[in-house]
């Protein structure tokens, strides 16, 4: 086991467990166990040893633990679109809490497709990860199981994988849009749109479906916009389109809240659109600037404090559940008519 460099003459090298344990006196494997926390060390010892590594500048390489079959104590978050503020809240949250466990984050940026989100596993496992949270896309059920087989804890976050030994975290979608479609009912609207995005990814996609499915039950036909990736600007084309028809709709329900935001703000600066008496508009997340004087919007909120409290608990317990759903708080502001 490596540490930290330090400087003799004018190389850099670093300074070694072993040297720990001779300046320490005591043996490598003592030194070992106190920076693991594996194995019993008396607290004469532990002094000895932290009092060496400190003189030293010696800090233990967490890497060259997974090499040797100890867990890294790395935990992979897969993500893409981390600069949206839903995914970049999350990542901040679920850093914070991995760290409150003595775990280490090690974020892979990936452009969510399937198969750059199966070469972030990939890289998983050539770091040792003791596990990984998956945020976007989906990896192929052959990769998962490889993970699984070389001991590895896969989380699924609002996925529909059935991969067999992974454990799965997700809201519940298609009770939140048919809340959806209620709100806009009941505030008078007739003619809905949904504002989706090229993103095929699992969230997007089951929100389109389930408020498409909900309307149809009740006899009325969405339009569906897809024009780019799930952002600010997707948003604001989405509005052209939609407003710019001879019929455009009176009640909008845009799956992400940044969505949401890029719309209203075309609704109201190119069409002179007044929101909510002339146009409804739901988002989706409850991010922070949905409470913002300029958008006050009326969203759906993740309970993400909870999802992210049962992550931890999944990666630091042998418990065992398969799946936990969690239900969707309706958040209303003013973007929506009280009927």
């Amino acid at each position: 086991m490596t540490g930290t460099s330090t400087l003799r003459g004018e190389r850099a090298s670093y300074v070694s467990a072993n040297e720990v344990a001779e300046r320490a006196g005591v043996s490598r494997s003592a030194v070992s166990r106190t920076f693991s926390g594996a194995g019993s060390v008396s607290p004469a010892t532990r002094r000895k040893v932290m009092k060496a590594a400190e003189e030293l500048g010696y800090h233990a390489n967490l890497l060259a633990r997974g090499l040797v079959g100890e867990p890294s104590k790395i935990v992979c978050l897969i993500a893409a679109d981390v600069g949206q503020p839903y995914h970049s809240a999350m990542i901040d949250k679920m850093t914070q809490q991995l760290q409150l466990h003595g775990k280490v984050a090690l974020i892979i940026n990936t452009k969510g497709d399937d198969e750059s989100v199966s070469q972030a596993l990939r890289q998983s496992m050539q770091y040792r990860a003791e596990a990984s949270v998956v945020l976007s896309g989906s990896p192929s059920s052959k990769l998962v199981q490889s993970c699984l087989s070389n001991g590895q804890r896969v989380v699924l976050v609002n996925r529909d994988d059935d991969a067999k030994g992974v454990e799965r975290i997700r809201i519940d979608n298609r009770s939140a849009c048919r809340e959806a479609l209620a709100l806009l009912r009941r505030a008078g609207c007739t003619r809905l749109a949904c504002v989706s995005s090229q993103a095929r990814t699992s969230s997007m996609t089951t929100r389109e479906g389930a408020f498409a499915q909900a309307a149809a039950e009740v006899g009325i036909e969405i339009d569906v916009t897809r024009i780019g990736p799930t952002s600010y600007d997707t948003g604001v084309e989405s509005a052209r389109v939609l407003l710019g028809r001879s019929d455009p709709p009176d009640g909008v329900f845009c799956v992400t809240d940044l969505l949401a935001f890029g719309f209203m703000d075309a609704a109201r600066d190119i069409f002179g659109v007044e929101i909510p008496r002339d146009l409804c508009v739901i988002g989706f997340d409850d991010v922070p600037q949905a409470r913002w004087s300029a958008y006050e919007l009326t969203t759906f909120r993740q309970p993400m404090d909870d999802m992210v409290a049962r992550i931890a608990e999944i990666l630091t317990s042998d418990e065992r559940r398969g799946e936990s759903v969690f239900d969707v708080l309706p958040v209303w502001r003013k973007t929506v008519r009280i009927g």
